[in-house]
């Protein structure tokens, strides 16, 4: 019988569940061009509104992976574990997670994505190092994740195709807030990049998609839902985005930041994030763990040693970039300010996608996909959420090459951060672990 595309708005306008074949063909269908998008786009408005079923958005997660190729990591030996962060803003932990994993022996092949808007992006984070690329053909990706034990370069066009059509039309037809569509996409390019287990880094607050707990924790569980039904161990932490993640939110400062942790040291939060994270990759992985005091062990060691870091060196050297750089990560802007605080006061909260945006606006971020970064601008956060500030002591130094930049990206910052008379109560970094099983 054939499936039409008709009959399908129809089924799930009335809230029927779709089946394999049915979501099968649609993805095919609407990959190759053979469904218009405003056929499409009543589709996803009826997801919307009637939700799916486990199973169902476990099978548009497969057809979605299954739209393009498929990247077999059979070669390499292990239980190969990947993370995905749902986005903020100085999130740089995967720069940490990636060469630790490797220097404990658990190899992570990893596509990362550029930024857009108020949040950034690994490869653009990656690229500031100088010489590094990117862009690496499947040959490539396989020789650097065998000879260095992690490789992260930008997903290829290759990769999921059916997603990245179907983000662009829920961009534009009010469908990009649905759980279902959310988490399929997400794991629908973890499955198609070869991951064997993976650890979600789910953001939740004013910098954050998900903005509530409880909307955060429905996403998280909603994708391990969905690794168990394909196959695929997760776990996800939940952390918080209600302020900026470290001190640095601008690409080659942000690499700064992650090699402090590299070393061994860097700012608390941060470090606490990535320990979390590394945890769980870690106790997914085959590197068998007795309970995760003994991961945090094995974690803070080759930090101490130096072992993670030697491991991020050898693959900038892999990808041509210069792993000199790494001894001096800064690249100096022409201008920089210093923002004060609109009040004295207690910092009580604080508007993350807006400091976000006063990044971009500076040149850290893009506006649209064909803006050009600059590596050097950005923000250094000077007091967190919790601090007492004066008149007299800055908050923020802005750095930029555009001097014109300045005033707006200052106004930007200053408005975002709320102050009163009153020391608000500290919020952990780390808001809830969630484990395939465990409930909670």
């Amino acid at each position: 019988m054939e499936i039409r595309i008709n009959d399908l708005i129809e089924k799930k306008k009335r809230g029927e569940a779709l089946g394999k074949e049915e979501i099968d063909v649609m993805v095919r269908d609407y990959t190759a061009g053979a469904i218009p998008d405003y056929q499409m786009s009543a589709m996803l408005m009826a997801i919307w509104f009637q939700g799916m079923t486990d199973e169902e958005t476990t099978y548009l997660t497969l057809a979605m992976a299954d739209s393009g190729d498929r990247l077999d990591l059979s070669s390499i030996p292990g239980i190969k574990v990947d993370k995905h962060s749902t986005g903020g803003v100085g999130d740089k932990t995967t720069l940490v997670l990636t060469p630790v994993l490797a220097a404990l022996g658990v190899p992570v092949a990893k596509m990362s994505g550029r930024g857009l808007g108020f949040t950034g992006g690994t490869v653009d984070k990656l690229e500031s190092i100088p010489g590094v690329r990117s862009e690496l053909s499947e040959e490539e990706f396989l020789r650097v994740l065998g000879e260095v034990g992690f490789v992260d370069a930008a997903q290829t066009k290759e990769l999921a195709p059916a997603d990245k059509k179907l983000y662009a039309l829920r961009d534009v037809t009010g469908t990009v807030d649905s759980i279902p569509l959310i988490a399929s996409s997400i794991m629908s390019k973890k499955i198609a990049s070869g991951a064997d287990r993976i650890v979600l880094d789910v953001k939740c607050g004013s910098g954050a998609f998900m903005g509530t707990l409880d909307s955060a924790k429905e996403l998280a569980e909603q994708m391990i839902r969905i690794g168990r039904l394909a196959g695929r161990k997760t776990a996800a932490v939940i952390s918080d985005m209600d302020q900026p993640l470290g001190r640095m939110v601008g690409n080659s400062m942000e690499v700064e930041e992650a090699v402090e942790v590299l070393k061994g040291g860097g700012e608390e939060r941060f470090r606490t994030l990535c320990m979390a994270l590394a945890v769980e990759m870690l106790q997914l992985s085959d590197r068998r763990c007795d309970n995760e005091d003994e991961a945090r062990s094995r974690i803070e060691a080759v930090l101490k040693d130096g072992s993670a870091l030697g491991k991020f060196r050898d693959f900038v050297r892999a990808v041509g970039g210069d792993a000199n750089f790494l001894d001096d990560p800064v690249i100096p802007a022409k201008y920089k300010k210093d923002v004060y605080p609109v009040a004295e006061g207690y910092l009580t909260s604080c508007n993350t996608a807006q400091v976000g945006l006063a990044a971009s606006r500076l040149g850290a971020g893009r506006s649209k996909k064909d803006d050009v970064i600059d590596p050097a601008a950005g923000i250094c956060i000077l007091a967190k959420l919790g601090d007492r500030v004066s008149l007299e002591s800055p908050i923020a130094v802005l750095y930029t090459n555009k001097e014109e930049t300045l005033p707006e990206a200052e106004s930007l910052l200053r408005e975002a951060y709320i102050i009163s008379d009153e020391k608000p109560e500290e919020k952990p970094v780390v808001l809830e672990v969630i484990r395939e099983g465990s409930g909670k």
